[in-house]
This record gives structure tokens, C-alpha cells and sequence, in this order.
């Protein structure tokens, strides 16, 4: 199912030529030697060769050596059941994606019966089963294993916007996911607050570790030779499929912690609005980041628009199942193209 276009294919085509440089996506994991150190992201006048890491630069640049900080583990035990990757997956994904199929449910309540801070909606520990409510969905489609570029052993991309997630996507022949389908993708059959389980563990995703001090830098941001710079000193992200216990019951890994992940928000379609008030962004965050936040499968974030970056935001590509698609991206992908046209998204899209 192809969706509506944001750019032309030349426009398109340098997303590409960027985001190669930004994530080093134009070589071969073999092709990548030596140990890496933490990225200079959005300024190439920082880092004057970032696809081939002659500095130590960028953000989707390999890294064999690299122990695992604050307590990490790579094979933890799971407190969530077992990890089953669909049989049918071959022949209904693309190569690097998983497939998931079963019962959307749309509200998933669950009972927090250890809060480690209840204003911020951060739980230690949840106790089954999951409270489900409102019309189960079939859904069946096909996921990133990893967060973009979708390599083992590779940092995600961050300092992606929205649109920038959108178009990259679309160059590999996806699309980004909806919002419910990242859900489903994290929180498995059994309808998990964590990928892993009840019970919230910083050792098995990449979670609840402080911001290096100062807070960031605001301005930096705005200055592109000073934004690499910034996010470096920020940078807290480690290589995909690191943590061999961060995957969801469906196999999908680092679908919290790490970075956040862009999605398209079904709510600024659905959402029954009052008098007088907008819908939510089209553009939505799940999963979160490394830092002390949520970091569960349900919660998203919808309070940025399809233009922001910031120092840890990447996304994963999500498509159709190629054997028998649900359906439900492709209403979405509709409503979302006729929102870009009125909306005068950077290029038009396709109708």
C-alpha cells in the first residue's frame, strides 16, 4: 500500500543522501571497524567525516567495544512470557521486519501498586491482568526490529523531524507506524505496561538514566554549527539489539528507552473535539527516551509538531503485511493525505 508522498523523488532522494551521513546507513555493518564514541548529530561542519567515523562521529556508526553503562544488562531474565516471533513472518514482511498479528485492544488499563513518582506516571511495578474496554480490532503488519536505520550494532538516527521520519520511511518502502500499531507492537498478546513485563527494570532497557548536567542547551539548537556539539554532550543512546532482554513479546527490541519514536497519531483524526478546541498533532512520540520518563508501552506523547527535533528523537518503519493487510493504514494514510494537502505540507502529496 503506498501512501501519500511528502516530497518529490529528487527531494526524496537527498533525505536519503542525508540521513546516510546522519546514520551511516551507506555501508555494510562489516564495513564499519573500530570502536565508536558517542555522535556529533546535525552539524557536518562538526564532524568532517561522519559516514566513515575517522572522528569518532555519528550517530548510526557501529560500535563492537562499547560496555554498557549504569548497570545495563545484555541477557537479563524477563519477567514477561515468552518471546515468539510470528512463523508467517518470511513471507509477510520485508527483510529486517517482524510481523504482528492478533487483537488490537483500544483502552488497556493497568493496576500500579508500587509508584516511583505518581505525578510523572512512573510506576516500579504493575500487577496483571490488564483491563481491557471498547471493540477488539484484527490487525496484522509488519514492524522494524530496530529503530531506524534498523541495524544491529548501529545507535539509532536522532535529531529527526517528523516529516524527515516520514520521508525516510517512504524511501525504503514503508511508512512510519500508527500509533496503535507500535502499541500492539510493544505490549504483545498479554496487553505488557513494559515490552518485558510488570515489573519496571533500568537494567533491561535503556531507562531512567540522568541528563548529563548542564540541562540543554536551548540556543544550541537553532545554531547548526553548535548543534552536533550539544547532542553529543547529551547523547546517552546505545546500539540497537544491545539489550537482548529490551524486545517485546513479538520481538520487536528497544521499543522503550533509548529514543523516542515517531508515530502518526490516529487521535488528531478520531479525537471527539469540544467547542473551540484543535486536534492533537498528527505527530506523535512513543516509547520514550533514556532519560526518567515513562517508558511504556501505551502512553504517547503528542505535543510536538511534524517539524521539531531534539537530541533523542529517531523512529522505526512499520508497512503492511504483503500476505493479507488489515487495512487500518491505509484509511489513516488517506485522512493524513488529505491533511497535508490542506495543510500545505512541504510537497505535495500523492492522491
Amino acid at each position: 500500500m503506498r501512501g501519500p508522498m511528502l516530497w518529490s523523488d529528487a527531494a526524496r532522494g537527498l533525505v536519503v543522501v542525508a540521513l546516510c551521513v546522519i546514520a551511516g546507513c551507506g555501508r555494510s555493518p562489516q564495513q564499519q571497524t573500530g570502536p565508536m564514541q558517542p555522535g556529533e548529530d546535525g552539524s557536518t561542519a562538526e564532524q568532517p567525516d561522519a559516514a566513515s567515523g575517522s572522528d569518532g562521529s555519528g550517530p548510526g556508526e557501529r560500535d563492537r567495544s562499547m560496555a554498557l553503562p549504569d548497570g545495563l544488562v545484555a541477557s537479563p531474565m524477563r519477567t514477561a512470557g515468552p518471546i515468539t516471533v510470528d512463523p508467517e513472518t518470511s513471507k509477510a514482511c520485508p527483510e529486517g521486519m517482524v510481523l504482528v498479528s492478533g487483537e488490537y485492544c483500544p483502552f488497556v488499563g493497568h493496576r500500579c501498586v508500587d509508584f516511583i513518582d505518581e505525578k510523572a506516571d512512573r510506576c516500579a511495578k504493575y500487577v496483571p491482568p490488564p483491563l481491557c474496554e471498547g471493540k477488539m480490532e484484527r490487525r496484522r503488519f509488519c514492524v522494524d526490529r530496530y529503530e531506524y536505520p534498523n541495524l544491529a550494532g548501529v545507535k539509532p538516527a536522532v535529531m529527526m523531524s517528523w516529516i524527515e521520519a516520514f520521508g525516510a520511511c517512504r524511501a525504503e518502502g514503508k511508512r512510519l507506524c500508527l500509533s496503535t500499531e507500535w502499541t500492539m507492537a510493544c505490549e504483545g498478546a498479554e496487553r505488557l505496561p513494559y515490552p518485558y513485563g510488570y515489573t519496571r527494570d533500568k537494567k533491561v532497557c535503556n531507562i531512567d538514566r540522568p541528563r548529563p548536567a548542564p540541562e540543554p542547551d536551548m540556543d544550541a539548537f537553532s545554531i547548526p554549527r553548535k548543534t552536533g556539539r550539544e547532542v553529543a554532550r547529551l547523547d546517552l543512546r546505545i546500539t540497537s539489539g544491545a539489550l537482548e532482554g529490551c524486545v517485546s513479546p513479538f520481538g520487536v527490541q528497544d521499543m522503550t528507552g533509548n529514543v523516542d519514536e515517531w508515530v502518526i497519531n490516529e487521535q488528531h483524526f478520531d479525537k471527539v473535539l469540544k467547542e473551540g478546541e484543535k486536534p492533537p498533532f498528527v505527530s506523535g512520540l512513543k516509547g520514550g527516551y533514556w532519560g526518567p520518563i515513562r517508558a511504556r508501552c501505551r502512553p504517547i506523547t503528542p505535543s510536538h509538531n511534524e517539524w521539531f527535533r531534539f537530541y533523542q528523537v529517531g523512529f522505526r518503519c512499520c508497512s503492511d503485511a504483503q500476505d493479507a493487510p488489515d487495512g487500518v493504514a491505509e484509511r489513516y494514510l488517506k485522512k493524513l493525505g488529505n491533511y497535508l494537502r490542506k495543510t500545505g505540507a512541504p510537497s505535495s502529496p500523492a492522491p
